[in-house]
């Protein structure tokens, strides 16, 4: 499965954007989808996943009172809500896939792709 991230911009801060990721090709029901998001000069960071078949999700601590994983499997599409951005958040997001139930680990999760950028102004 390809994997493609979009929705990123400029923002000011306090605003909202929402990501969304478009598969192409099936994904499996065993499948989780993440987030994750790299600044400059640092690691790739776990912002939150969702099981696609369940729907359950499960959030970064540091982000989960200001994101929101969703899925529409019949659009094949995941969806990224991040709201009161901070200048912080500014990154490259990107989604990838993993058959690993409960991870957060990137280097379990693939076909990361080429990510989407959010910048944010303060």
């Amino acid at each position: 499965v390809q994997l493609q991230a979009s929705g990123g911009g400029l923002v000011q801060a306090g605003g909202s954007l929402r990501l969304s990721c478009v598969a192409s090709g099936r994904i499996y029901d065993s499948y989780i989808m993440g987030w994750f998001r790299q600044a400059p000069g640092k690691g790739r960071e776990f912002v939150a996943r969702i099981r696609w078949t369940t729907g359950t999700t499960y959030y970064a601590d540091s982000m989960k009172d200001r994101v929101t994983i969703s899925r529409d499997s019949t659009k094949n599409t995941g969806y990224l809500q991040i709201n009161s951005l901070k200048p912080e958040d500014t990154a490259t997001y990107y989604c990838a896939v993993t058959s690993i139930v409960g991870t957060s680990d990137p280097s379990r999760y693939y076909n990361f792709g080429q990510g989407t950028q959010v910048t944010v102004s303060s």
